[in-house]
This record gives structure tokens, C-alpha cells and sequence, in this order.
């Protein structure tokens, strides 16, 4: 496969949706530990977006392209893999390189498309799962008959991190800025949706009993605001900071009610970290999935080279689920 051409969509330089453009490049063979894949489709994630506009850097040695999952047939493997063929359908977690016809990446990194369920589905499993999964049940804890609270509820993370909550026998709650937003949570499994222009979220998780683990990525002012709707001993997980990385605490709560607050970056983990994950979610979670007790939630379908039209639809906060490039 080496020196093959493909087509892929590059950022041609930081700014908005308009800067993704389609190109051509060409791909290496898979090296030592790697497979590559033939990809259907790829899934459109926060990070992309925020590669594109330049706030996030792709970790040393991996690809400028966008695009950190997807899902298609492998087509070439490397030396040292072993489990995995030239034929298999696989969906995986990516270092980068997913707005492509073609991508490498480690073997054990590839899951197999789950028993019942379409390319373009599977597409949108492993960046949105890996993420879930670390940082709600690994070093979030969450165990049955806990409270949970995730904000962005509708988003990729939040239908995600509802079922799974839900599946594993906790009680979840969700923030949404909208009532069909809020509408879909609760349809997911939510014991209660907080529309959070109308609602605060503090006072109804109080009013609960505290939630026990929350999921954020809006950060800023919300840090203060999560760490008083916990519940004694919970544990706060931040994964991102839409509204800023900065905030001023009172650290009084964290010690007088033994909370705890935690957080991480999914990409620039090691690949053995990232193997680890795929091992638990092979083993915890794809059998829910072939069982249809858990399922992505899909929003809109675009072409490979309406790249920037996906990322539109996403930063207009407009989407529920996952939203996918066919390529």
C-alpha cells in the first residue's frame, strides 16, 4: 500500500468550518503493531474542531488530518499484529488521520464491528465509548445505585454516558439547553433531564441527594457550581473546558465533604493506555451493544468533502448525537 494516493480533507489553516478542504496525499504502508483501514465512514468530534481552529494540537508524530475514529475493512497489516486479518471490519480509535479514504493505526486500538450494527453506526463508537469509559467508570468509579450527572447531555459524550450509567445500574442525569434536547435524554434513560436555561442544576441534583460522579466539559464557572452539587465523597471528571480552563474555588467543600476532582485528555495517552481501554470495552461493553441495550445515537450523514458542513452543523450546537462523513 505504500505510496498509494488517496483522498483526504485537510485544514488548510486555522478559522472556521470554510478552512476544511479536499486534497490528495499519499499513505504509507502500516508499520510494526499496525493495521490500516479502508474506512466507510469516519465520526466528527469537539477535538476536530477545535484542531481546526487551532486550540488543539495533534500529539508529536501523529497526523495533521482531523478525524480520531472510524470504522471500514482492514486492508494491509503490519509486522507483530497478530488477531486481526487483511478483510476484517473493525472500527477503531485513531491518532488522527480519520477525514481519509485510508488510515493507519495500532491494531490494538481496532475493535470489531459489534454483531448487528452498520459501518456508519460503529463509526461513532470509539473516540465517544474510549472516553466514557476511561473517565466515568475508570477513574470516575461510577458503580450501581449511584447518582450520575453528565452535562451535554444530547451531545456524543452525553447519549454515550446515559446508557452506560443506565446499563450498569446507575441513576443518570443530564443537563440539555433545549426540551426536545432534554426530551431525548430522558428517551435514552435519564431519571431526570435539567434544561439548563431554565433550571438550575445545582439545586435539583441537591435536592436528590448529591450526585455521586459528574461528567463535565463545560468547565469555568461550572467547576465551582458541580463541585456543590455533588454529593459527600463524590468525584467531580473533567474532560473539557468549553466555557474556559480557569476558575476560582473554594476549596473548603473538597475538604470538608472529601471530594475528589480528576480529569483527562483522551488522545495523548499512551498507545498501552488506550489498549487497556479497548480491552475493557471488548469485554464490559460490546456485548451490550450486539444485545442492542446500548446503541450510538446518530444525527446527520455528510461526504467526506462536506467536512465543513459537518463541523457547521456540529459548532451550532443544533445536533443531537453523533454526526458522521461518509467516505
Amino acid at each position: 500500500m505504500s505510496g498509494e494516493m488517496i483522498c483526504v480533507v485537510e485544514i488548510t489553516a486555522h478559522g472556521g468550518p470554510e478552512v476544511l478542504k479536499p486534497a490528495t496525499r499519499e499513505i504509507a504502508a502500516p508499520e510494526h503493531g499496525e493495521v490500516q483501514i479502508a474506512l466507510s465512514y469516519a465520526g466528527v468530534n469537539r477535538p476536530d474542531a477545535l484542531q481546526r481552529a487551532g486550540l488543539y494540537n495533534p500529539p508529536k508524530g501523529t497526523s495533521d488530518l482531523p478525524g480520531l475514529e472510524g470504522a471500514g475493512t482492514v486492508c494491509a497489516v503490519g509486522d507483530g499484529v497478530s488477531g486481526i486479518d487483511v478483510g476484517d471490519k473493525v472500527c477503531a480509535l485513531l491518532p488522527g488521520g480519520g477525514y481519509a479514504e485510508r488510515v493507519n493505526t495500532p491494531a490494538a486500538h481496532c475493535l470489531p464491528i459489534p454483531d448487528g450494527m452498520s459501518e456508519k453506526q460503529a463509526a461513532c463508537l470509539p473516540e465517544t465509548f474510549f472516553t466514557v469509559w476511561s473517565n466515568v467508570f475508570m477513574r470516575g468509579g461510577l458503580k450501581a445505585g449511584e447518582r450520575f450527572l453528565v452535562h451535554g447531555g444530547s451531545s456524543g459524550i452525553g447519549t454515550t454516558a446515559i446508557q452506560l450509567a443506565n446499563a450498569f445500574g446507575a441513576l443518570a442525569f443530564a443537563t440539555a439547553g433545549s426540551d426536545e434536547k432534554c426530551a431525548a435524554c430522558v428517551e435514552l434513560g435519564a431519571e431526570k433531564a435539567i434544561n439548563y436555561r431554565e433550571e438550575d442544576f445545582v439545586e435539583v441534583l441537591r435536592a436528590e441527594g448529591g450526585a455521586d460522579v459528574i461528567l463535565d466539559m463545560v468547565g469555568g464557572p461550572y467547576i465551582q457550581r458541580n463541585l456543590k452539587a455533588l454529593a459527600d465523597d463524590g468525584r467531580l471528571v473533567q474532560i473539557a473546558f468549553l466555557q474556559g480552563m480557569k476558575a476560582e474555588l473554594n476549596l473548603v467543600h473538597l475538604m470538608t465533604r472529601r471530594l475528589t476532582m480528576t480529569g483527562s485528555t483522551l488522545r495523548p495517552q499512551s498507545d498501552l493506555a488506550k489498549a487497556r481501554i479497548a480491552d475493557d470495552l471488548c469485554r464490559e461493553v460490546w456485548p451490550l451493544l450486539a444485545a442492542g441495550r446500548v446503541a450510538p445515537v446518530m444525527d446527520q450523514e455528510f461526504a467526506l468533502e462536506d467536512a465543513s458542513a459537518a463541523h457547521a452543523r456540529m459548532e451550532s450546537s443544533a445536533h443531537i448525537g453523533k454526526i458522521v462523513l461518509k467516505i
